[in-house]
C-alpha cells in the first residue's frame, strides 16, 4: 500500500506542468526570444532583425538567445500577429497595414497616398507625439510597440506602362490587408487583391494579379522585377514597420535584461533606418542593370494627375482611420494640405 501511494505521488509530480517564468529561466537556461518576419534577410528589416540579434545577445551576455526567422519561414502575414498574441513567437516587425485587421485602424494612416512626402516628414510623425500615441494603442491587444523601422517609398509595377490613372483601370493589384490601400486602388479604377507577401511572386508570374506596389528592396529580393515588364517610380506611398513584442513576455523579463534589450533595439533601429534609403537605391540600380523591367519616371503632369485621382481616398477612409489623426499627420508632414 505504501509503495502504491509513493508511486501515485511520483506520477502526479511527473504529470504536473512546470511553468518557468523568464526571470527564473535566466538563472538557468537562456531566455529564448523568437523574432519572426516575412521578408528576405538582405532587406532593411531583415538586416535590422539580425543587428538586434547580434546586439541583444551581446548586451545580455548570453542570458537571451534571439532566434530570427525570415521569409515567412514560421508564419505568413495573416498568421503572425495572432501567433504573437498567443505567445508562439515573442517579436515581430509587421508593416503598419497589418494592424487594421486586428482593430487598430489608426496605423493605416501611413497607407494614405502622398501623405509622407519624404523621410524628414516621416520622422516628425514617428519620433513625435503622434508616433508615441499610436504605440499606446497596441497594449490592449497584448503587445508592446518598441520602435518604428523604415523600408521606404513604394513604386508601381505591371506588365504594361503605368503613366496616368486611366492605365490602372480594370487591372488586378496585389495589396496588403488595408482598407486604405483598397480605397487607393479603387480610386484608380483597379481591382485590389489582398495577398500574403510570400505569394506575390508566383501570383505575378502566373497572372493571378497584374501588378503590385512595393519598395525596390522588397521587389529585388523577391525577384518581382523578373516577372513585371514595367516599374513606374511613383513614390506614392510608404512602407514602414512597427517592432512589437508580446506584452506578457516583455513585462516578465528581469528589469536589467529588458533594459539591455531596449538598448539593443534602439541601436538596431538607428542602424535599420540609416541603411533603408541606401538599400532601396542599390536595389533600384540592380533592377535597372538586370534589364528585365523598364523603369518609367513620371512627368510632373503625370504625378499631378495621380495625386488628383487619389485625393478622394482621404474622405473615403476618414471615418475609419480618424479625421483628427489625418489632420494631425498632415500638419506635421505637409503643413495641413495633401
Amino acid at each position: 500500500m505504501q509503495k502504491w501511494i509513493i508511486a501515485a505521488a511520483a506520477a502526479v509530480i511527473v504529470a504536473a506542468p512546470v511553468i518557468v517564468s523568464p526571470s527564473i529561466a535566466s538563472a538557468q537556461a537562456p531566455i529564448v526570444l523568437k523574432f519572426s518576419h516575412v521578408v528576405a534577410p538582405n532587406t532593411p528589416k531583415g538586416k535590422g532583425a539580425e543587428k538586434f540579434k547580434e546586439l541583444g545577445e551581446k548586451y545580455t551576455a548570453g542570458k537571451v538567445k534571439i532566434e530570427v526567422y525570415h521569409n515567412s519561414s514560421l508564419y505568413k502575414d495573416k498568421e503572425e500577429l495572432e501567433a504573437l498574441q498567443l505567445g508562439a513567437v515573442q517579436m515581430l516587425a509587421p508593416s503598419n497595414s497589418k494592424f487594421g485587421p486586428i482593430g487598430i485602424k489608426e496605423f493605416e494612416v501611413f497607407d494614405l497616398p502622398y501623405i509622407l512626402p519624404n523621410k524628414d516628414a516621416l520622422r516628425k510623425v514617428t519620433d513625435g507625439a503622434i508616433g508615441k500615441r499610436l504605440l499606446t494603442l497596441l497594449e490592449p491587444k497584448g503587445m508592446v510597440g518598441l520602435a518604428y523601422w523604415d523600408n521606404g517609398f513604394k513604386q508601381m509595377t505591371a506588365n504594361k506602362p503605368l503613366n496616368m490613372p486611366a492605365d490602372y483601370k480594370g487591372m488586378k493589384f496585389r495589396i496588403q490587408s488595408s482598407k486604405v490601400l483598397e480605397a487607393q486602388f479603387r480610386s484608380l479604377g483597379a481591382i485590389p487583391q489582398v495577398m500574403a507577401f510570400s505569394e506575390v511572386y508566383q501570383a505575378l508570374q502566373t497572372g493571378v494579379v497584374d501588378g503590385q506596389e512595393n519598395t525596390p528592396s522588397n521587389m529585388y529580393t523577391q525577384k518581382m522585377h523578373e516577372v513585371q515588364k514595367f516599374t513606374t517610380l511613383t513614390n506614392h506611398g510608404y512602407i514602414g514597420y512597427v517592432v512589437v513584442v508580446n506584452k506578457k513576455f516583455w513585462d516578465g523579463l528581469p528589469a536589467d535584461v529588458r533594459g539591455q534589450l531596449e538598448k539593443a533595439m534602439n541601436e538596431a533601429t538607428v542602424y535599420s533606418n540609416t541603411i533603408s534609403e541606401t538599400e532601396n537605391s542599390e536595389a533600384l540600380e540592380d533592377i535597372k542593370k538586370s534589364g528585365k523591367t523598364q523603369i518609367i519616371t513620371p512627368t510632373a503632369e503625370q504625378n499631378a494627375a495621380m495625386r488628383k485621382a487619389m485625393e478622394p481616398v482621404y474622405a473615403d477612409v476618414g471615418a475609419r482611420v480618424g479625421k483628427k489623426l489625418i489632420e494631425d499627420v498632415l500638419k506635421e508632414t505637409t503643413g495641413g494640405t495633401h
